[in-house]
């Protein structure tokens, strides 16, 4: 199975090496997943830049595979982390013996030149069930295993068992429930305001879902996305909250608002081969003016470095709909695959636009934004808006529209048209107009 490769291009990419591990599962469960993250790589492209940034993954690469023989797998999931498919059962202990052999081996350094970088790694390891041949859910256990790693105090390596999760009574619950939610149609949408930041008035609105349950009253994603994740049924969530911002564009339009509906993206959406198709299929069936309807992605997912992404993301902009990049720069390190999407909207982290009083670092972040942005042709929004000084700031910057709770948190959809028609953002008040202005 293995290879050597020659470059960073001849490695498996996130949907290359999802696809191998698809048909690995299905001739053998017996197998294992590592996630290998670069700890700090980022520092060597910005000193050294991204050419031997480049050359150290492939040594890295390089290395990795050789370490672990011909029988393992070694992917690209994104751009400084790897993924390794380990054939065969595993303990935790094995598992804990393979990140122990990889940081044993990489403490000689990898020298360039006249310089030495001794790699570290964050290692989230998961071992398949007997009989999984899911292998979205081996790869969101690995993902899941890496976040921890990361978070992790005193160790970089963490395991996660597909089955170890333990289930409280609540959420096994909430897992029966949410298929008799699609049954009964208890999942709604709710919309939070985007806002011109000059005349206040309503310019779009985020599709945000939320679940009506009849015992608990509102519920947000929050609380029963892992039920989802956990029923293999992000895909089927996904596309219904897809299929009623549709709608949603479609009602605003026969009421004629001229207002562009935001819907969130899931990975496991983009990295499906039919999302294009499935697209298409909602444009005929609603036959809404597309430019009314925008994508907002991940940064990690609409920037990664994926064929299939791209392509998918090209196919969606020629159909006429917008494509935004959701929480801007928040972690990715490597800008230059921006380059490759034709965005339309950028939309600055909220983290940045709540400290913005406090750390004139965030203001520079900012500013860099719109640059960037205006470089793309692409329009710049700021989220988590939640005080007067906050918008100040942003208009002195000249940040042109927003969202947030000091205009609105997410309404039902009679509530954003009561909005619309009345220019209400904030309540039933129309002192805030004075407020701000």
């Amino acid at each position: 199975m293995s290879v050597s490769y020659q470059s960073l291009a001849t490695i498996p990419n996130r949907y290359a090496f999802f696809h191998r591990i698809e048909q690995a599962v299905e001739a053998d469960a017996q197998l294992s997943l590592l996630f290998i993250d670069v700890v700090r790589f980022s520092d060597v492209s910005s000193s050294f830049g991204y050419k031997v940034g480049d050359l150290i993954l492939e040594e890295l690469a390089r290395r990795i595979n050789a370490l672990f023989g011909p029988r393992c797998l070694l992917g690209r999931v994104s751009g400084d982390i790897f993924g390794l498919m380990i054939p065969g059962t595993h303990s935790d202990a094995q598992l804990r013996g393979f990140y122990s052999h990889l940081i044993e081996h990489f403490k000689a350094p990898i020298v360039f030149d006249d310089n030495a970088f001794v790699a570290d790694f964050n290692v989230g390891a998961v071992a398949n069930l007997p009989g999984n041949e899911d292998a979205s859910r081996l790869f969101s256990g690995a993902e899941m295993a890496l976040k921890q790693a990361k978070q992790n105090k005193y160790d970089n390596f963490q395991i996660t068992r597909l089955q170890e999760k333990p289930e409280t009574g609540r959420s096994l619950a909430l897992k029966a429930d949410l298929k008799r939610a699609f049954a009964n149609e208890e999942l709604e949408l709710y919309f939070q305001p985007k806002v011109d930041l000059g005349t206040f008035k309503i310019v779009g609105a985020e599709c945000l879902l939320r679940w009506n349950h009849p015992l608990d009253g509102i519920i947000v994603p929050g609380s029963f996305i892992e039920a989802a994740e956990s029923y293999n049924m992000m895909n089927e969530v996904g596309y219904w909250v897809l299929e009623k911002a549709f709608e949603t564009a479609l009602c605003l339009e026969s009421l004629g608002l001229n207002i562009q509906v935001s819907v969130n993206i899931s990975p496991t959406q983009l990295y499906d081969s039919q999302f294009v198709s499935k697209v298409k299929r909602l444009a005929d069936k609603y036959a809404v003016d597309l430019s009314r309807l925008e994508l907002e992605l991940t940064e990690d997912v609409a920037l990664s470095n994926s064929l299939l992404v791209k392509r998918q993301l090209s196919q969606i902009k020629a159909l006429g709909l917008s494509i935004a990049v959701d929480d801007f720069g928040k972690g990715y390190s490597n800008l230059a695959y921006i380059r490759d999407i034709e965005l339309d909207t950028i939309k600055i982290d909220k983290t940045f636009v709540m400290g913005l009083d406090r750390n004139p670092v965030n203001k520079a972040i900012i500013q860099a934004s719109q640059l960037i942005a205006g470089a793309l042709g692409c329009q710049v929004i700021a989220e988590g808006i939640e005080s007067v000084e906050q918008l100040h700031a942003l208009r002195e910057i000249g940040i042109s529209k927003g969202q947030g709770f000091l205009f609105s948190k997410a309404v039902p959809f009679e509530r954003l048209v009561e909005f619309i028609h009345s220019d209400l953002i904030v309540g039933d008040s129309l002192a805030y107009r004075d407020r701000v202005s």
